[in-house]
């Protein structure tokens, strides 16, 4: 049989791809649904976040910035961990991106304050001397889109099974318990920023762009 195969190339190739695909099938893709499974730490966005979320892209952050990080000791030592697929789970869409004029930013919660991010958007060099990124002071201006944010929260909860109001899940009530819940999620950040416009704003019960960006950015941990 085998000396046959040998003087028939065309059934000999179509042979070894059989058994490694065969050999796939069963090694490869159990082990890659396994690592596709939602971590236990991993969680939806809330509200807020999600609306940061919509901020971050309408603005094209994700066109420098990364969101994956990989692993290589030189992006390790710098980043922190490497990316791991199930902490993507609940990320829609993924912004994990291939291009680099800024860090990544997939743990950029873990080592940067809200204060921090607030002088960051509002005057990148004061605390990134030589920084290239251009200011957006229009953020400190413009009240968050919470609705369209509520609105996409409750789609995926009910699309693809976000679990929203799940034991240690963020919730997801009714729209005026979620108000609620987001100036209480909003009001922390507030306190922790310096801006008095930022603050006088809130204190009448708005929101503006960058509050729901920091704890977008907060949230990549």
């Amino acid at each position: 049989m085998f000396s046959w195969l040998e003087k028939n190339p065309f059934f000999f190739a179509v042979g070894v791809f059989i058994v490694i695909a065969y050999a796939g099938i069963v090694e490869i893709l159990p082990d890659f649904a396994n690592r596709a499974r939602p971590l236990d730490t991993a969680k939806p966005y809330t509200v807020l976040q999600l609306a940061g979320k919509n901020i971050y892209m309408q603005d094209g952050c994700n066109t420098c910035h990364t969101q994956m990080i990989r692993p290589f000791k030189s992006e390790t030592d710098r980043y922190g961990m490497y990316s791991i697929s199930g902490e993507y789970a609940y990320d829609r869409p993924h912004l994990w991106g291939s291009k680099r004029t800024g860090p990544d930013l997939w743990r950029v919660g873990n080592y940067r304050t809200s204060d921090w991010h607030e002088n960051h958007m509002k005057d990148p060099t004061s605390v990134v001397p030589g920084s290239i990124m251009p200011a957006y002071t229009h953020m400190f201006k413009k009240a968050a889109d919470i609705k369209t944010a509520y609105a996409e929260a409750l789609t995926v909860q009910k699309v693809f099974n976000a679990p929203y109001n799940m034991p240690d899940m963020p919730k997801l009530g009714s729209w005026e318990e979620t108000q609620k819940d987001v100036l209480a999620e909003a009001g922390m950040i507030v306190d922790q920023m310096r801006d008095e416009e930022i603050k006088k704003a809130f204190s009448n019960g708005e929101i503006r762009e960058i509050v729901a960006l920091i704890a977008y950015l907060n949230s990549l941990k």
